[in-house]
């Protein structure tokens, strides 16, 4: 066995995007010892790709936003599987956090009086998304990073976290390794933020980076959290499907929010078709401009293509289905025709969406100021994760916190666009101010060498299969292939129990999974270590989703396509058992308070 370097901190943050970063100046601010692990290069985390802007009440564009109707979108959004205390929380402090970003140096785009600027998005009533052109996930970490790197917390870049450690009941530390070198080290810790991402990698077709394999759920499972509402996927409606090179990286929200228009290869809007009962709608003076869309007394013009992303997303599915689709099997996305609008069209376009028309003419050859851009949907966000209490992202696990992507509650069935931005900064701050008061109670954990050793043996177990081992690059395609397969964007019941059998066979074989030579810059090797991480999720993914025997949100079942009202009272959680296995079952959702469910109704007039 090999030697490995200790380290020892108050407070340690496991991911280094904008929910980690956030937590780590949050932590660092109360004069706690803070560690802040990224699996990339500091600055490369995954929120950069988030494009279109942060949600948040601010009413600068539109003076009838409020937090109330924030949060009213948000529940209705996410089908009222929501954590309603989360999503208040979220919808009040959401403005501040975003003066904070810009006091702390972030450049938003302004309107004409000097405001912060704010757009439409998907299931927003009112023009509510600060934003940065269409970087402002890239604008958000520059900013964090830069106002960070000054608050005293130790950076470990490149690193990937094995497993978790415990001392009894209470977390105790981490297990991990250099990816250049692939040297381990040990960090104990008196309280462990999670802020790993997302799922994107268990599916074929994403928007994910490569980070994407669902680490910091797995880490956490496995550590004993209980995990929630993990059937509840987000098919992105508009990643590029052409060239196949590039097909599922994002194409921004923004882009429909600054006027882009669906349509099939018929030329028609096909959006129109399939307009919720929710909505009543009328034609608008010039169509291109959207429908007014008319809730009670209470009216916000806005086009059926930002509609929320899962009914887009199925929409467009059902156009290619029906075979009106694009030539590489997605839909057009049209944001040229506004140049007959306005007088500097094209440099309108170049100037509201600089990253799309960059990325569509290096990676596609197309100049989307003259062409419309091939789009299908793509695996873009888990709205479950690791269930946390609302006012301190603490796990069940006591000194276990998590915020980001990785958490789940705030989004229900479903996350409105924007949200998660937000999303990433009030809870990213709220876990690293819990974390912080945790560990200043709390004495520095022992830890169990022999476990340590247990952790590192399964680390190495690659190098030891042998020729008799299977390549893990293939097993993870194989895995990928089937849950895109057979639990993505439509589900049924027949697939599922396919899934679910298929996993235990793809589990046997990432037991022989390989890795040659040495563990200097070794791929091979930390894709058989995923793996491990990538069918944990998996599974948690299949199961929940059995058992939902209807289609609600991201989750849609077309043996069951309605809604039933008794799945609508209950979450789906999953918990490891002590033998190893999973368990999955239902938690009620505990009653709404009463004011803020008389907000709901209002907001449903």
């Amino acid at each position: 066995m090999s030697s490995y370097q200790t380290h020892e901190f108050d407070v340690l943050v496991i991911g280094a995007g904008g929910a980690g970063l956030r937590a780590a100046i949050e932590a660092s601010s109360t004069g706690q010892s803070v560690g802040l692990i990224c699996k990339s290069l500091l600055g490369k985390a995954h929120t950069v790709m988030a494009e279109g802007g942060m949600a948040a009440a601010m009413g600068n564009s539109d003076d009838r936003d409020d937090w109330s109707t924030h949060f009213a979108d948000t529940m209705r959004g996410g089908q009222y599987l929501n954590d309603w205390r989360m999503a208040e929380l979220h919808a009040k402090e959401a403005p501040a956090r975003v003066r904070e970003l810009e006091a702390w140096g972030a450049v938003f785009d302004r309107t004409q009086d000097g405001k912060i600027n704010q757009r439409n998005f998907g299931g927003h009533k009112y023009r509510r998304l600060a934003h940065v052109g269409d970087r402002t996930g890239l604008e958000m970490i520059r900013t964090l990073q830069d106002h960070g790197i000054h608050q005293g917390f130790e950076v470990f870049m490149e690193y990937t976290v094995v497993e978790l450690l415990k001392d009894g009941d209470r977390i105790a530390g981490a297990f991990a390794y250099e990816r250049n070198h692939g040297r381990f080290h040990l960090f104990k810790a008196k309280a462990i933020i999670l802020a790993t991402g997302g799922v994107g990698r268990c599916y074929k077709i994403t928007s994910n980076s490569w980070e994407g394999t669902g680490d910091g759920h797995a880490l956490a499972y496995r550590a004993g959290a209980m995990m929630r509402d993990m059937e509840f996927l987000q098919f992105h409606p508009t990643g590029m499907v052409w060239p196949p090179s590039v097909r599922g990286i994002l194409v921004t929200e923004g882009v429909r929010g600054e006027g882009g228009i669906l349509q099939n290869s018929e030329g028609r809007r096909f959006m129109f078709d399939d307009i919720p009962d929710a909505y009543t709608h009328q034609t608008a003076d010039n169509e291109e401009e959207g429908w007014r869309y008319i809730i009670g007394d209470k009216e916000a013009r806005r086009p059926p293509e930002l509609l929320t992303r899962d009914h887009v997303a199925r929409c467009i599915v059902r156009e290619v289905r029906e075979g009106r689709g694009s030539p590489h099997g997605g839909v057009f996305l049209n944001i040229h025709w506004i140049k007959e609008q306005l007088k500097d069209g094209s440099e309108h376009i170049k100037k509201k969406l600089p990253s799309m028309y960059h990325q569509f003419m290096e990676l596609g050859g197309v100049d989307i100021t003259k062409e419309s851009m091939e789009v299908g949907p793509t695996t873009h966000y888990v709205m479950g994760g690791i269930q946390v209490d609302s006012e301190t992202q603490m796990s069940i696990v006591p000194g276990l916190f998590a915020a980001g992507e990785c958490a789940g509650g705030l989004h229900g069935a479903n996350r409105l666009g924007g949200n998660s931005l937000s999303d990433l900064v009030v809870f990213g701050k709220r876990a690293g101010e819990y974390a912080a008061k945790h560990a200043a109670e709390q004495s520095m954990p022992t830890i169990d060498a022999g476990r340590v050793e247990e952790i590192e043996r399964h680390a190495l177990r690659p190098f030891e299969t042998g020729g008799d081992g299977e390549n893990p690059f293939e097993i993870q395609h194989d895995l990928q292939d089937m849950m895109q397969e057979r639990a993505g964007i439509v589900r049924t019941e027949e697939n599922l129990s396919f899934a679910l059998d298929a996993l235990t066979g793809l589990r046997e074989r990432a037991a022989r999974a390989r890795a040659y030579d040495n563990r200097d810059y070794n791929p091979g090797w930390h894709t058989a270590l995923d793996l491990d991480n990538l069918l944990d999720v998996s599974e948690m993914i299949v199961r929940s989703a059995i058992e939902r025997r209807e289609s609600r949100g991201g989750h849609f079942h077309d043996d069951y396509p309605q809604k039933c009202e008794k799945h609508g009272t209950w979450n789906t959680v999953v918990r490891m058992k002590a033998d190893g296995s999973m368990e999955r079952s239902e938690q009620q959702i505990p009653a709404i308070r009463e004011d803020l469910q008389a907000i709901i109704e209002e907001n449903q007039k």
